[in-house]
């Protein structure tokens, strides 16, 4: 490892911000459009629950979060605030000009971003962030740019699988887990997510 090119692990010890495209790395990628009373299409999306909690874990150790998609979504919009998440950003074609919001936000640093991405939407952010994800059903360029690449396909985990590696390179995957399931932590239940049902 290079001080030029530092190793994913050397990477994540510097993340402050975990960022996340949706369609395809937070679901499975399918869009389901039912047609509704009015005439408008309803959209309906599967998020995988592994990675709700993973958001909580990663809240609890300590990371800020975020969504910056470029489809705009009620569907999206709910889970965004079912996991309390910090930093959402739909709509977004460019998705580099909701980094900067971010980074502005949170006084940080692009080596400080993670992001995790499927598609070649995501590659402007990919190349400029300290720690570029891709998910295991990612296409070919955007793995090819990714300094990590997820065990698990987007809508399957991947988002945790995120999580869990950034975590495991700080070395407190385990702490977190074990405070997390402690049922007199103020702070873990401060860092959990809703429980649905919006």
């Amino acid at each position: 490892m290079s001080a030029e090119n530092p190793s994913a692990t050397a990477r994540a010890l510097r993340v402050k911000v975990l960022l996340f495209d949706v369609d395809g790395v937070l679901t499975n990628g399918d869009i389901t459009v039912m047609p509704g009373p009015d005439g408008k299409g309803i959209e309906v999306k599967s998020f995988h629950a592994h990675d709700g909690l993973g958001i909580s874990l990663a809240r609890l150790a300590g990371l800020k979060l975020g969504f910056v998609t470029k489809r705009m979504s009620q569907a999206v919009a709910i889970r965004a605030r079912d996991l309390k998440i910090e930093h959402v950003y739909q709509g977004q074609s460019h998705k580099m000009e909701a980094v900067h919001q971010i980074l502005a936000a949170e006084s940080c640093t692009l080596d400080e971003l993670a992001y995790v991405g499927d598609d070649i939407i995501d590659l402007p952010v990919m190349r400029k962030v300290g720690l570029a994800i891709a998910t295991a059903n990612a296409r070919e360029q955007v793995k090819r740019a990714a300094h990590y690449i997820t065990p698990l396909a987007g809508g399957f985990g991947a988002g945790r699988d995120a999580v869990d590696f950034i975590l495991t390179a700080r070395g407190v995957l385990e702490q977190t887990i074990e405070q997390y399931l402690d049922a007199d932590s103020a702070e873990a239940r401060r860092a959990d997510i809703g429980a649905g049902n919006m």
